[in-house]
């Protein structure tokens, strides 16, 4: 059975309500069966406590579960504002300061100017702890499991998954969204929203914009068959 986690944008509260749900389906249709969830990116950012998600999925959410992290592409962005704020201040505004006051840092949208990217990044680096650091840079590309590949973003059309990009797997959106024909396999994903998780043949979109919408979702997986879970 694997439990596949759309994107949570600092959504504490919602991945609580979220992990319970799993624990709760995972003991009514898992006994027995080894039990897998993957996490698929965007953990930070947009909702108001990134600190206090990384603070859950950096510790044992669910005993017991083989668990996966992947990398989303505002993970992406946070790390690469880390390493050179003057040339990542896109970052703030998509999302960023949400990001650095959770951790007590204040900033405002808007700012570009280097030096004060710069102090930003230097008091983040004070206030943010070693293990969320660890946490950020060991975060996975992809993972496959049986005829499911998952990915944050998406994939490219032609190519083996073992050979994505990782700009596409993190950022993509089309052509990926609009691909009828199969890929490797079928590949589950975030990253855009929908209103409802869609179930495709060749893929399943689990990001139901939790900040935005206040709905958390995930799709689990039992062989060719998918089971839909939301949390508000």
């Amino acid at each position: 059975m694997i439990y596949a986690v759309g994107d949570i944008h600092g959504e504490s509260a919602l991945l609580e309500h979220m992990l319970e749900e799993i624990r709760r389906d995972a003991a009514e249709h898992g006994v027995g069966r080894e039990c897998i969830a993957v996490f698929l990116g965007d953990y930070v950012d947009r909702g108001a406590d990134s600190r206090g998600v990384i603070d859950i999925l950096n510790g044992d959410p669910l005993p017991g579960f083989t668990i996966h992290l992947l990398m989303g592409n505002h993970e992406q962005a946070m790390l690469d504002f880390l390493e050179s704020p003057e040339d990542r201040p896109e970052w703030l505004s998509f999302g960023g300061v949400q990001t650095l006051q959770s951790y007590g840092v204040r900033a405002s949208i808007g700012v570009v100017d280097a030096d004060r990217c710069r102090d930003l990044r230097d008091r983040f680096v004070r206030a943010l702890p070693g293990e969320h650091r660890s946490f950020l840079e060991r975060l996975e590309p992809m993972v496959s499991y049986g005829d499911y590949g998952f990915v944050h973003a998406g994939v490219r059309a032609g190519r083996r998954l073992e050979d994505q990009a990782l700009e596409d797997l993190l950022w993509i959106r089309e052509p990926f969204l609009r691909h009828r024909a199969p890929f490797d396999k079928v590949i589950v994903h975030g990253h855009t929203i929908v209103p409802d998780v869609e179930l495709h043949r060749n893929r399943i979109a689990v990001d139901t914009g939790a900040y935005a919408t206040g709905v958390l979702s995930a799709v689990a997986l039992s062989g060719r068959e998918g089971r839909v879970l939301s949390v508000s």
